[in-house]
């Protein structure tokens, strides 16, 4: 397969300084925040790559500059063979933004309240003057849902309803890459599995590529064809869910796979994560999880792990071995 999406040294900072005044004041420099931080990904056409961690890893970040609502720092991204930031044919770069959508979080807050249903979903169609005579219907009933529901407006929908017409908007403009940042978070357990379901036939369906951002390990277990594991705004593992489940390289992984609930796991006792993610305004010198780490030696502390391949992983770590 052919990498779709290549992400190369990836990074975001943002400016979290407070006022000029204040600075001055409290006799403070300015405060940056390092989000993501030199990550290097592959994303092959017509695969689920899912990007795991705990909060503030950096992953709705990643997502959010692939699809260009974040412009990178540093780093690049190229989809189809394009740099979305440095290609001068406005054209090109357009025909391939038209290619990717998004799934949000909170299905509720990523919907006009004061539009009809049927005006949500054929918009990004609309705006280029295209043909949305019974697209909405048709959409509607393509994800479970009836083509009478596009008159309607959100509120009268469940939240797991309101989820399959956000998938429903994503897909009228018949994308090829689809970033789905934790599109099941907000939902009950039963309605996860169903959009969940309905993610998969759609991706074989229509032959999509997808970016999973979750927190949730059984979610991936069973959707990613890759996974990625992030730790304060750096990739410290990839791999197949396989691999990654059955012999996980890096400690912070095998941390999260531990602390993870499993269904033949009743009674086990398991020791629960140790430590708090560093701040990511002054992280730590050398490998970020050396304060949290149970094997951490003095290299650790002193020098920054690159990303190497260790057999059917890719894995930063000094004693991943």
């Amino acid at each position: 397969m052919t990498a779709y999406v290549t992400v190369k040294g990836l990074s975001r900072v943002f400016d979290v300084s407070k006022p000029w005044l204040n600075r001055v004041l409290e006799r403070r420099g300015k405060a940056f925040l390092t989000a993501v931080s030199e990550v290097d990904l592959d994303i092959e056409e017509r695969t689920t790559y899912a990007l795991v961690g705990e909060s503030g890893s950096g992953k709705s970040t990643i997502g959010r500059m692939l699809v260009g609502l974040l412009r990178p720092t540093g780093g690049e991204v190229e989809v189809e063979g394009v740099n979305l930031d440095r290609e001068t044919d406005r054209a090109k770069v357009a025909k391939v933004r038209g290619d990717i959508q998004m799934i949000f979080q909170d299905p509720y807050a990523s919907l006009n309240p004061r539009w009809r249903v049927r005006d949500i979903i054929v918009e990004p169609v609309a705006v280029k003057s295209g043909d949305t005579e019974g697209l909405a219907e048709r959409l509607l009933e393509q994800v479970g849902l009836h083509a009478a529901d596009a008159g309607k407006f959100p509120h009268e929908f469940s939240g797991g309803q309101r989820q399959r017409i956000c998938i429903a908007r994503a897909l009228a403009s018949e994308p090829r890459l689809i970033v789905c940042d934790e599109p099941t978070s907000a939902l009950d357990v039963s309605v996860q599995a169903q959009v969940l379901n309905l993610m998969s036939d759609l991706k074989e369906e229509f032959g999509l590529t997808y970016l999973l951002i979750t927190h949730d390990l059984t979610v991936v277990r069973h959707m990613a064809d890759r996974i990625g594991v992030l730790y304060l705004g750096r990739l410290v593992e990839e791999a197949d869910p396989t691999t990654l489940f059955e012999t996980p390289k890096h400690p912070y992984t095998q941390m999260l796979l531990n602390a993870a609930p499993r269904i033949d796991g009743f009674g086990r006792e398991v020791d629960p994560p140790q430590g708090e993610i560093p701040d990511p305004i002054n992280p730590p010198p050398g490998c970020a999880f050396h304060p949290r780490c149970p094997i951490a030696r003095d290299i650790c502390r002193q020098e920054r792990p690159r990303i190497r391949p260790l057999g059917a992983t890719r894995v930063a770590c000094h004693l991943a071995e």
